[in-house]
């Protein structure tokens, strides 16, 4: 199992946008892609982290190549959310005890 950490930094009238459009590409990837799903969490008003899980590193690496045309707008609205978005970590699974 693989595990990804990204950091958004939203533009505060975005919100909404942001979580609605976050909520539609992960269903998305998880349809097209194998992804496990996400989990976002809010650090703050502007503030995101969200937690993405793969079954390999591979998977997740090459993602993007399956997905339908309606994920480039999907994509677009998150990004017009963003000021920043960064991706902290990429780590492999050692133990998992989450319920």
């Amino acid at each position: 199992m693989f595990a990804v950490i990204y950091s958004f930094t939203i533009k505060p009238e975005r919100t909404e946008q942001f979580i609605a459009s976050w909520k539609e590409m992960t269903q998305l990837i998880k349809k097209y892609e194998g992804g496990l799903g996400s989990r976002l969490h809010k650090k703050s008003e502007t503030e995101f982290i969200a937690y993405a899980q793969w079954p390999s590193e591979e998977k997740w690496k090459y993602a993007g190549k399956n997905l339908p045309k309606e994920a480039e707008l999907v994509s677009q609205s998150m990004r017009e959310c963003c000021i920043e978005s960064e991706t902290l970590h990429e780590m492999e699974m050692v133990e998992d005890l989450l319920e």
